[in-house]
């Protein structure tokens, strides 16, 4: 048996298109990890399952692009966080203003809007806030005094579309609509037509004074949300999280577990069985033994119970498939060492008085090297997926943003029979083209290694 080169294996591969096709995945896939790691904190991937880091998202939000595909268009959820600031003087009153503008331009109204605040200052400064309509009508919304100090002092607010003092500013100026909206919520008013109640398009502005004596008054944190039903490229799950940030987080995450999870599986399975084909006799027989005990194991009933009984840290997971990974690289690597092993320059070796350790690494385990990176490319779906059943199961890390743990949640709250297929759809179809990679790359290895190794 003759070694395959490198650069042999090279230019096989590069003439298969299969092969060309599973590295041109794999290239795309480590792309996205590299910008994920980079471009996305690692702070949102920690706060993946806090509840307080996604309260300004929509719940269940669809993708903003479905609205290429729809005649009336759906309301985005907006969150508006950079205002035009204007600071004014004027006869011993200081006035901050905050500007947010807002482009409206769909066939439904939102879900209602938000003011975020925090300001700091002394005494009562009084707090307004009004919206200029596309047609020239300015709607007061709210007039309020913020809590009195004597001293110095931060104040944080939430101001809500529900709050009972704006629906009663809006019903006062109800003369600039010809219809009546006693039943009607305070964005419905905001938002529709003079005339009837339909939505009106154009561009809003919504103003945010604050009137006080002190120059030294500030208004920080200030943000407005608009409240839509599509929200992000891949929309929201039920507890308001990103869907696209876990999806993107579980790229470098999948492809870690697969290939760390295969490659000290391939790389141990080829060591024990090669020692354990040239040693021969006696150790070898009890090798293979032990080897059939593992295999005997049925894998994923074991998972499960170690996974309940021990740990459901992913690191911990990691270890228990590398512990059932490697058995059947063990079989196929002694039984191509049992074959190397009588060649003649195996027993001019031995006759030479090289250690056995130095025979098996430098004569026979780069023989089975080619055999080996296939095995570590076909590997790696089979851990991929098994990681996903796991956490669809409820058994994997919950702190760790996996596609199956995005599945796992996704069939908590019944988003199939709810017909939330943004939310069960792209995890699904991530894990099967990443498979899809690693099988087309392991292959088209396997068809130019196996003709040469029978040979």
């Amino acid at each position: 048996m003759s070694s395959i080169s490198p650069q042999e294996i090279k230019q096989e591969f590069l003439k298969t298109k299969m092969g060309i096709a599973g590295i041109t995945i794999l290239a795309i896939l480590v792309s996205i990890s590299i910008i994920t790691i980079i471009a996305i904190p690692v702070e949102t991937f920690q706060e993946w399952n806090n509840p307080g880091n996604w309260i300004s998202n929509p719940k269940v939000a669809i993708p903003i692009w479905v609205n290429l595909f729809l005649t009336e268009k759906i309301p985005e959820h907006k969150i508006l966080m950079n205002p035009n600031i204007e600071k004014i003087s004027s006869e011993g009153i200081e006035l901050i203003s905050h500007q947010f503008g807002l482009n409206f331009n769909y066939d439904e109204f939102p879900n209602d809007f938000i003011y975020e605040f925090s300001s700091e200052y002394s005494g009562s400064p009084l707090l307004q806030m009004s919206v200029i309509r596309p047609d020239g009508i300015e709607l007061d919304l709210l007039t309020t005094s913020l809590p009195y100090s004597s001293e110095k002092t931060t104040h944080s607010e939430r101001i809500f579309s529900t709050d009972r003092a704006i629906k009663k500013n809006l019903s006062l100026q109800s003369e600039n609509f010809e219809f009546t909206f006693e039943r009607l919520s305070a964005e419905d008013i905001i938002f529709s037509k003079i005339q009837t109640n339909e939505p009106l398009k154009g561009n809003y502005i919504f103003l945010v004074n604050l009137y006080g004596v002190n120059s030294e008054n500030q208004i920080h944190e200030s943000k407005l949300i608009v409240g839509g039903k599509a929200f992000g490229i891949m929309g929201t799950d039920e507890l308001r999280r990103d869907l696209a940030i876990g999806l993107l987080w579980g790229t470098p995450l999948a492809l870690f577990i697969g290939l760390v999870v295969s490659i000290v599986s391939v790389v141990a399975g080829l060591l024990y069985g090669v020692y354990a084909g040239y040693k021969g006799k006696k150790t070898d027989e009890a090798m293979m033994r032990f080897n059939d005990v593992i295999y005997a194991l049925p894998a994923l009933p074991f998972l499960i119970i170690l996974s309940v009984t021990i740990s459901n840290s992913i690191f911990v997971m990691v270890g228990f498939l590398m512990i059932f990974g490697w058995v059947g690289i063990a079989k196929v690597s002694r039984s191509m060492s049992l074959q190397i092993k009588t060649r003649g320059y195996v027993d001019a070796a031995n006759m030479m008085g090289q250690k056995d350790s130095k025979i098996i690494l430098k004569h026979i385990v780069p023989q089975l090297l080619p055999y080996a990176f296939a095995s570590i490319a076909i590997s790696v779906p089979a851990a991929i997926t098994t990681e996903a059943g796991l956490s669809f199961l409820g058994l994997g890390d919950p702190t760790f943003p996996t596609w199956g743990q995005i599945l796992h949640d996704a069939n908590i709250f019944g988003a199939a029979a709810r017909g939330m297929w943004w939310w069960i759809m792209p995890p699904g179809v991530m894990i099967a083209i990443t498979g899809l990679a690693f099988v087309f790359i392991g292959n088209a290895l396997d068809a130019i290694v196996n003709p040469k190794l029978k040979r």
